[in-house]
């Protein structure tokens, strides 16, 4: 019978961990995402075309507009860089786990085909040991006749001869 994978509780761990590292890289994705989505809809937002302009508290607006927006712009790039980090950091810590996993898998996997091996190995010694057992047909009874080694056929006349 083969025997258990003596660290697969510690695999247990390294999957749990390498899930938890999805997680976080699954997360750290989807805020860089939202960042993006944030940074292009300001980008629009500048770049809307021309507006008629038809006095001076119009101009004015404008132009705290799109500075409003210039500086919205440069804060979107700031954390779209900061989530390009934090994402750049999640996939090295899911690098990390998922090369920690790796390992004990291939071990685990070895570990596999030795143990099937192993049970292979005794199934033929146990087959090889029945094998080379010679078999006899019980010794009769003192006393009593020994069987002929076949039972006449059912066509055959009594005494033998036909």
């Amino acid at each position: 019978m083969a025997r258990s994978f003596s660290l697969a509780g510690l695999l247990r761990l390294r999957h749990a961990q390498q899930d938890i590292a999805a997680g976080r890289l699954a997360d750290a994705n989807g805020r860089l995402r939202t960042a993006a989505d944030a940074r292009l809809a300001a980008r629009r937002t500048l770049d809307d075309g021309p507006v008629a302009i038809t006095d001076a508290a119009m101009l004015s607006a404008v132009a705290a507009s799109r500075a409003s927006t210039r500086g919205m712009l440069a804060e979107l790039d700031a954390v779209t860089q900061r989530r390009q980090a934090e994402a750049a950091e999640a996939q090295a810590a899911f690098g990390e786990a998922r090369r920690a996993a790796i390992g004990l898998e291939k071990l685990e996997v070895k570990h596999a085909v030795l143990s099937a091996a192993e049970d292979l190995h005794d199934e033929q010694v146990a087959l090889d040991e029945i094998a080379t057992q010679s078999w006899a047909p019980p010794a009769p009874a003192a006393g009593t006749a020994t069987p002929p080694p076949f039972p006449p056929s059912p066509s055959t006349p009594p005494g033998g001869r036909s």
